[in-house]
């Protein structure tokens, strides 16, 4: 049956008005808001808690991002006529408490709220927040190749996936994605008098990565490269391409040196520790949304996982938390077979609001699962959204527009009221 066909034999789908959603952000319910435009529309204006599922990939995607069928799903467009085919869909796949936005776009617009731009813009956000409040430190690119010029000692952290290091980095960069950087960075910098320097590639991660080491007392000086690889190419300066350094393996004695610490900071963040048996009984809350993430390196969730684990590397699950845990007011379960990967998520995570617990088990007690965890295929290049900060051919406005974007975010999360937010 097409979706053209289901339109036209369904009943009238509900709607939702702007003033609901907002309470249900504000009171901490359950809540699904998806954008069913493709991304480059997204990008252009979305409410801050919007995740985005285009309709072409409702069939593929939806049970996968939005697992419990009886989520309050809401769903909008921007008048292309989008909304009420996705409600359809979705009624049809089996969620069972579908709504449209009343009005779409412009009636969350003409309600008074605010319209965020760009992707992952809530963790991005979230990211300017904490710089704000910690004054997480930074350098310019010119300090930073002054520094590669004259030989010192300073060890370049590139926090972002292995394969955007290895499209572009900063030169001597060594890749230690976002979550690997509290378990691995001693390794790499044993010497307290090397400075540690952490970037990406535009700010978030180089914020979140430098405050990760500072939160777990790293006794080197920590910076955040300011601006990441936009910085970089803004100041004129060249990036490497192909680069294949990665982080060497870690001792016994510094992964429980790491253990310590990212588990203190966790604590400091409010994350709680569950066994088995707690996680069995929030498996069996069927009114709850429940995620459960591995957030280990793609390599090492593929030969061996907990079973009905998926995998998101956890600087990513940070970064990326509305594609990966689109319904708001979820929990999410993180496991690392080290412990620090998801200590240190974890207590990212709880500070963007969410209810988030570390398994904490023996996995050596555990038959693990092997393979890929089944995620849904890729998309393509159809209507996405070309990051500014990603790449090597972007134009030098698009860039700085893109920086003085992130620059006002803190003020406009305070215009918008309903993040609750905070940070340690």
């Amino acid at each position: 049956m097409t979706i053209d066909t289901l339109e036209r034999t369904s009943e009238r789908i509900l709607l939702a008005t702007p003033q609901e959603i907002r309470r249900a952000l504000l009171i901490g319910s359950e809540i699904a808001l998806i954008d069913v435009r493709e991304e480059h529309d997204f990008a252009q204006g979305h409410p801050l808690f919007a995740a985005q599922i285009p309709l072409r990939r409702i069939d593929e995607e939806a049970r996968w991002r939005i697992p419990r069928l009886d989520t309050p799903v809401i769903v909008y467009d921007n008048g292309e006529g989008l909304a009420h085919k996705a409600a359809v869909r979705l009624e049809a796949l089996g969620y069972s408490d579908v709504r449209e936005l009343d009005g779409g776009l412009a009636g969350w617009r003409d309600a008074g709220y605010e319209l965020f731009e760009d992707v992952n813009s809530y963790s991005k956000a979230f990211g300017e927040l904490v710089e704000h409040r910690r004054h997480t430190p930074s350098l310019a690119a010119e300090e930073v190749q002054a520094l590669i010029r004259e030989k010192a000692d300073i060890q370049i952290l590139d926090a972002r996936r292995y394969e955007e290091y290895n499209t572009m980095s900063i030169p001597t960069g060594t890749s230690v994605p976002g979550a690997e950087l509290v378990l691995r960075a001693r390794t790499i910098a044993p010497d307290p008098d090397t400075t540690i320097i952490v970037n990406c590639a535009g700010r978030t991660r180089s914020i979140i990565g430098a405050q990760s080491l500072v939160n777990a007392g790293v006794p080197n000086r920590v910076f955040a490269l300011r601006n990441g690889t936009i910085g970089w190419t803004l100041a004129g300066q060249e990036l490497e391409s192909g680069q294949t350094r990665v982080a060497p393996e870690v001792d016994h004695l510094l992964t429980q040196e790491a253990r310590v610490h990212a588990r203190e900071v966790a604590y400091r963040a409010g994350v709680k520790r569950i066994g088995w048996g707690e996680l069995e009984q929030l498996r069996a809350d069927k009114a709850r949304t429940l995620y459960l993430y591995d957030v280990r390196q793609p390599r090492e969730f593929e030969s061996g996982h907990l079973p009905g684990f998926r995998n998101a590397q956890g600087g990513q699950l940070v970064q990326e938390t509305d594609h990966n845990a689109p319904v708001r007011g979820a929990r999410i379960v993180v496991a690392d077979d080290l412990g620090p990967r998801a200590d240190m998520t974890a207590s990212w995570l709880a500070q963007l609001g969410l209810e988030v617990y570390v398994l904490d088990v023996d996995w050596s007690a555990v038959t693990l699962e092997k393979g890929s965890d089944g995620a849904p295929t890729p998309r393509g290049p159809e209507g996405r959204y070309k990051r500014p900060y990603e790449g090597t051919d972007n134009k030098a406005a698009a860039m700085q527009a893109y920086l003085d974007w992130e620059y006002g975010l803190v003020a406009q999360l305070e215009r918008d009221g309903t993040h609750g937010f905070f940070v340690i």
